[in-house]
């Protein structure tokens, strides 16, 4: 039975690179995966994802304006897809989360997007809270913050090297922008502590 797993994290917890290895385990089988990404984040390209250590796949773009059920339906009807893959999953719209659970239940395939609970300020990212309340499984991908307890939060650096407390939810980067820490130094960091 299909369902829809969003696999959540902070910054650098290898999330990319799990989408990645499960793609390929669905492939390796003789099995045809499509892999989504907005169309903005184009750090590897546009259509492309990344990983930090270097794995890579082509994936369709899309803009926030796109029906994503529709893209899906389409693709099917040109090759049967057994799963679905969603990187950067915060950067869609709560809109794309419903046209995903509309992939599972109409369509029966297993949609699994990867992306971040929330943003360098505590909050959750829309899309991210639409996937929490409605997805079938929610799984945990850990990383450490630098006292080794686990990351839960992200601060965002500006091109100082400051801490950042305002801006823009979106934000392109990676490590040379956001640091994944424990909430007791996220709000040690924030709090200029």
């Amino acid at each position: 039975m299909a369902k829809l797993y969003f696999n959540y994290s902070t910054m650098n917890a290898g999330k990319t690179t799990l989408l990645l290895q499960a793609s390929y385990n669905y492939q390796e089988r003789g099995m045809h995966t499509v892999a989504l990404i907005a169309a903005f984040d184009d750090r590897a390209g546009r259509g492309r994802i990344s990983s930090r250590i270097g794995l890579s796949a082509e994936a369709t773009p899309f803009e926030g304006t796109d029906d994503l059920f529709a893209i899906v339906e389409d693709l099917n009807k040109e090759q049967s897809i057994a799963c679905v893959f969603v990187d950067e999953a915060h950067f869609m719209t709560r809109e794309h989360v419903w046209q995903l659970a509309h992939v599972v239940d109409r369509l029966g395939i297993p949609v699994m997007a990867y992306g971040l609970r929330t943003d360098f300020q505590g909050k959750l990212f829309p899309a991210s809270q639409e996937l929490l309340a409605i997805a079938d499984e929610l799984r945990e991908v850990r990383t450490i913050c630098h006292c080794g307890r686990k990351a839960t939060m992200v601060v965002r650096l500006d091109s100082s090297g400051a801490v950042a407390h305002e801006g823009a939810q979106f934000e392109i980067g990676g490590n040379e922008k956001y640091v994944s820490l424990c909430r007791r130094h996220w709000e040690e960091t924030m709090n200029g502590g």
